[in-house]
């Protein structure tokens, strides 16, 4: 009969109890993400918690809203926006930082309200989002800029110190005790109203839009221009002479109100060519 070596029993005993209590620690051990991160498209820089909240008040963002955050990291802003009440979802490349964004999420007692997505930016589902919130170079915006003005007319869009190389922002505020990102940047998509219109008893109207703003002229012998062109979300306004109009888009439509001389009157215009 074979002897056993009692020492060696009880060094294998020994390893056999300490495993399991490396494989624990190892499990429990939390992911803990450190500044400039490198991620698929950007570094991960994270906002600071007083300016999520600038952001959030920046994007007036209440509990009817759905806020998108594209580069969630860790998950702030998304658990922020849910502490408003709002439904948040955050679109995060980096599965250890989604996992991560989930448990402070339960720590935080909002995970009823919010949706944590590993996947790229580029390709994430955004058409629900009511208010988008970013903090991703310029260079990064361009990209995702035909995405943004594809949403539907008046979601707001909020972003931290970048902008988008050619659309001007429609509001700023900047805080005053800050040393870095300290400046929050909005917009409001516009309707796409560039292109022709025959108004309804009336002449064809011309409008050349460039993001919010637009210009336009009255086709004909007159060939009258039109002056304050804008458009925020939905909504057109402009002058003609003495005449002003607000407008809202619906579908082929531009349906709204003529003033001149204090008198109002219903205005109508319908796409004839983009």
């Amino acid at each position: 009969m074979a002897r056993r070596d009692r020492g060696s029993v009880g060094l294998g005993l020994a390893l056999v109890l300490l495993l399991p209590a490396t494989a624990i620690a190892q499990a429990t051990q939390q992911f803990d993400p450190q500044f400039a991160l490198p991620g698929k498209d950007v570094v991960w820089v994270p906002t600071p918690a007083a300016m999520v909240e600038v952001m959030l008040d920046l994007a007036r963002v209440t509990p009817q809203d759905v806020v998108v955050d594209l580069g969630s990291g860790d998950g702030r802003m998304v658990i922020s926006a849910a502490r408003r009440g709002a439904r948040a979802r955050g679109v995060e490349y980096n599965p250890e930082m989604v996992r991560l964004s989930k448990r402070r999420a339960i720590e935080a007692g909002v995970q009823d309200r919010v949706t944590f997505v590993e996947g790229d930016m580029f390709e994430a589902d955004i058409a629900d989002a009511t208010v988008m919130v970013v903090f991703l170079l310029a260079e990064t915006m361009q990209r995702l800029q035909p995405r943004i003005l594809a949403l539907r007319p008046g979601t707001r869009i909020v972003s931290n110190t970048f902008g988008f190389p050619e659309w001007p922002a429609d509001d700023r505020v900047t805080r005053p005790d800050c040393d870095a990102w300290c400046t929050a940047q909005s917009w409001v998509v516009p309707a796409q109203v560039g292109g022709d219109w025959q108004v309804k008893g009336g002449p064809t109207l011309r409008l050349d839009q460039h993001f919010q703003k637009v210009t336009g002229l009255i086709v004909g012998p007159a060939g009258s221009t039109i002056q304050g062109g804008t458009v925020s979300g939905p909504e057109l306004a402009f002058a003609v002479g003495d005449a002003s109009v607000v407008a809202r888009l619906d579908g082929d439509r531009l349906v709204g109100t003529r003033t001149e001389a204090r008198r109002a009157s219903v205005w109508v215009a319908t796409r004839i060519a983009r």
